[in-house]
């Protein structure tokens, strides 16, 4: 997992391509994709394909409410006066401590769309209320010990600052972001009770602490490096036990917002490669390696046909929130794996077996397994031929139907199966196949309508039927494993991180269960 808790590789800090600008052309990878994915509508009957939009944009008059630390503002002003300029959005933004603007949204959890304190840790504890729904990182800075020009007294450590006596301002822990670093870095070390006791100014704001150094009532403040750089007048000292604290910048968005797409198109703008993040650059933080902008980003999803039932609502919901173009194409894994090869370029992909990723992973990044799906044989309500198990699909006059061994997961490994049970054979030889699919659903639906006495399926697709047919377990072999993996070459990296998020949600999690997968992401073997 990477360093944030997810399961894909993490996006290195960068410094924004000086090449890379507003004006610079969008790559035609994503026209490639959009004319590939409907050129597959066209060539097969069974695809399907949907597409889903933004209910709303930031330019239709509603305007946005940002809550800002103040400490970073010289980043964030320019950067959404640039957004409003680009899209027609209005945005009002509220900048104060990162602890207070905190507190008022714990009291109204809908005064803002947005939420970007100066430490990512203030989003973590919103979060985790309930206020929060996504986080979109943005950059990082650290604590220093800010000091007039010159450092006139020459220190280099906190301990000289004490020694001699020097007075010094600190953020309140209460309010501000680089407060409550300072605080829980001094407190693991034994000295924060000596450094609060001796401090001559507590501010709220990083700004505050910064404006009480430069007009002379303290000789020395704790501010972040970015601060320092906002400032004539003043220089920094780095301090080891600081610089081991990096803070992560973030901006939220609120749970409860009106205009959760708007916010989130500002969000990415922020984040954006080349957008936003020349901005936080300019202001002197390390910005992270965000996403290629576009204010309506276009998503291409490859799915196993098994997984329709048991993501379609979750990516509905998700396309709609985030305000971006969906398509989703779900098919047999093997007709999948057959348009990669011949062109087709999603931006994620989830197999319905392992042995569907294989064929393609030098395309994606590192695999993360989501469930399993048991195969299950399916006859008639009641079982009136009294069929037990894969080998009385060879009995004679039986009419059978299978999923297709190269176009789809469940036929190789119905295949595998019967194989493993030295099977195969007899039943090839008992000519009772009367039908072969790429989907298990036009199985069920062929059994349904009495065109078989018998078929092979996930168990997935047998839920769908409920109590319109009988099943009957197979070995415990008889499963399939479905990994997710986003393209290795993806410029939406943290978008298609969110829409896994939404994928492992609680909710996610219950459907997939209701159909019979066993979840599996998030196990220690995994």
């Amino acid at each position: 997992m990477s360093r944030d808790g997810h399961p894909f590789p993490a996006v290195s800090a960068r410094k924004p391509d000086p090449a890379s600008g507003p004006g610079r052309a969008a790559p035609n990878r994503r026209t490639m994709k959009t004319l590939f994915a409907f050129v597959a509508v066209v060539s097969l009957l069974c695809l399907a394909l949907v597409r889903l939009g933004s209910p709303s944009s930031p330019g239709d008059g509603e305007p946005l409410t940002l809550y800002c630390a103040a400490g970073i503002r010289l980043a964030v002003e320019p950067a959404v006066r640039a957004f409003e300029q680009e899209t027609g959005a209005i945005v009002h933004i509220q900048y104060g401590g990162s602890g207070s603007l905190l507190g008022q949204l714990q009291v109204d959890g809908d005064a803002a769309d947005l939420y970007l304190p100066g430490d990512e840790g203030y989003l973590d504890a919103a979060r985790d209320q309930g206020l929060i729904a996504e986080i979109l990182p943005l950059a990082s800075m650290r604590p220093v010990l800010a000091v007039a020009h010159g450092n006139p007294h020459q220190i280099d450590s906190m301990e000289e600052v004490l020694e001699k006596d020097l007075p010094f301002a600190l953020g309140s822990p209460a309010a501000a972001a680089v407060g409550r670093v300072v605080r829980k870095v001094y407190s693991e070390r034994g000295q924060w009770q000596e450094i609060e006791g001796k401090a001559k100014v507590f501010q709220p704001t990083v700004t505050e602490l910064a404006t009480s150094l430069a007009i002379g009532q303290v000789d020395a403040a704790i501010v972040w490096d970015a601060t320092v750089t906002q400032f004539d007048g003043l220089d920094l000292v780095r301090l080891p036990e600081l610089e081991a604290v990096p803070v992560r910048v973030a901006v939220g968005v609120l749970t409860m917002s009106p205009r959760a797409a708007s916010a989130l198109q500002l969000a990415r703008y922020l984040q954006a490669h080349d957008r936003g993040q020349a901005h936080f650059l300019a202001a002197g933080l390390t910005p992270v390696e965000g996403d290629t902008w576009a204010a309506r980003p276009e998503v291409l999803v490859y799915a196993g046909s098994m997984f329709h039932s048991a993501l379609e609502e979750t990516l509905t919901t998700w396309a709609r929130r985030e305000g971006v173009e969906l398509i989703r194409v779900y098919n047999g894994c093997g007709i999948l794996v057959a348009q990669m090869r011949a062109g087709g370029e999603p931006d994620a992909f989830f197999a319905c077996d392992s042995s569907f990723m294989d064929d393609v992973q030098q395309r994606f990044d590192s695999r993360v397994l989501l469930s399993n799906n048991p195969l299950v044989m399916i006859t008639a309500p009641g079982n009136p031929l009294q069929l037990k198990g894969l080998g009385d699909l060879a009995r004679p006059g039986l009419r059978v139907g299978l999923a297709h061994p190269e176009h789809s997961a469940l036929g190789r490994l119905t295949r595998q199966q019967m194989e493993q049970e030295n099977l195969a054979a007899d039943f090839a030889s008992s000519g009772n196949l009367k039908q072969d699919a790429p989907q298990g659903d036009f199985l069920v639906n062929a059994l349904l309508t009495g065109a078989l006495d018998a078929t092979v399926v996930y168990i997935s697709n047998a839920a769908l039927a409920g109590a319109k047919i009988d099943r009957v377990p197979l070995a415990p072999t008889a499963l399939a494993e479905q990994p997710f993996a986003m393209a290795r070459q993806s410029d939406q990296r943290y978008l298609l991180q969110r829409l896994f998020d939404a994928v492992t949600s609680s909710g996610s999690q219950d459907r997939f269960a209701e159909l019979g997968f066993d979840w599996r992401f998030g196990e220690d073997s995994q």
